[in-house]
């Protein structure tokens, strides 16, 4: 991550350094947050924000689940992103919104404390690195399993849930991996550390549906979108363990993943250990959306 100029902080722009947070707000000792993880991308047409008011959507969605009073609207997030974008002079970046609770109540209950809404964009390239994006990655299943919707919103981006994420992602970097794959307290496959998984098989496409426990992601429905457009099948559906074993072909999409392929799964290798004719055209579609190729798909671009 590189440091951009500006933050985006409570309806004013503060620098970089000045952006800081309390040692005793609420979301730093209890995780009450939400946030969200939205793409820019220079296009011919100049730079363009990939779905930006379905993000902002999202979150309002989000802080709406877990109680969070909002207080700005998604129409003047839009809005406040692209200044920020502006103000940056990046014209491609990675952009985090989060609203969350910060000094006030001490206890569980946040009640008494402030809601602050602050904004980030900053340069940032492949999740995994531009070698998993050609080669795919390695991946192993989790001993730690996705949060459930009895324990916490997995349907909401809530900061505090990606505990759950920084536990599965830890285990299988020390265990040699480059990512994990979360299966849910009933034993079918959920997600990635942070992000959706498809597989492919005999040329269906396939991916946990919502009831799995996923987040769903924007990068997933548009890949579903495109996949479809282009004649596919692509189902919802639970998917066993044993799936990922046996498919052609296993890829992970989100906002910083994009289309990553995986090649290996608890050393498995999957299909001929490449990525395949479908990843590569998910990825192919997707990358030329974000650029502003496709007409189909131009009204997902905000332009700057």
């Amino acid at each position: 991550m590189e440091p951009a100029s500006h933050i985006w902080s409570d309806g004013e722009f503060i620098s970089w350094d000045d952006a800081t947070v309390h040692f005793l707000s609420h979301a730093l000792q209890y995780g009450t947050g939400v946030f969200e993880g939205i793409r820019a991308y220079d296009t011919p047409e100049g730079t363009a924000v990939f779905r930006l008011h379905d993000h902002m959507v999202r979150l309002e969605a989000s802080a709406r689940a877990y109680g969070i009073p909002m207080t700005y609207t998604a129409d003047e997030l839009d809005q406040a992103c692209l200044e920020l974008l502006g103000v940056t002079n990046l014209e491609s970046a990675y952009i985090r919104p989060q609203v969350f609770y910060g000094l006030g109540a001490m206890g569980i209950d946040p009640a008494g404390s402030d809601v602050h809404t602050m904004m980030a964009a900053f340069s940032f390239g492949s999740y995994l690195g531009e070698e998993a994006v050609i080669k795919g990655i390695t991946a192993m299943v989790s001993s730690w399993r996705r949060i459930s919707h009895t324990s916490l919103i997995p349907t909401a981006k809530g900061s505090g849930g990606y505990l759950n994420s920084t536990l599965a992602k830890q285990e299988a970097v020390r265990a040699g991996f480059d990512e994990a794959i979360m299966l849910n307290d009933g034993g079918t496959v959920s997600e990635g550390s942070g992000m959706n998984l498809f597989t492919v098989s005999n040329g269906v496409v396939s991916t946990p549906s919502v009831s799995s426990g996923i987040l769903e992601g924007i990068t997933r429905n548009s890949v579903m979108e495109l996949l479809r457009s282009e004649g596919m099948e692509v189902r919802e559906v639970d998917l066993a363990r044993g799936a990922l074993y046996t498919a052609d072909e296993v890829f992970l999409t989100g906002t910083a993943a994009e289309v990553t392929p995986i090649r290996e799964i608890d050393g498995r290798t999957v299909g001929f250990g490449e990525p395949g004719p479908v990843t590569r055209k998910a990825q192919d579609l997707y990358s030329a959306a974000v650029a502003g190729k496709l007409d189909d798909h131009k009204h997902w671009l905000v332009f700057v």
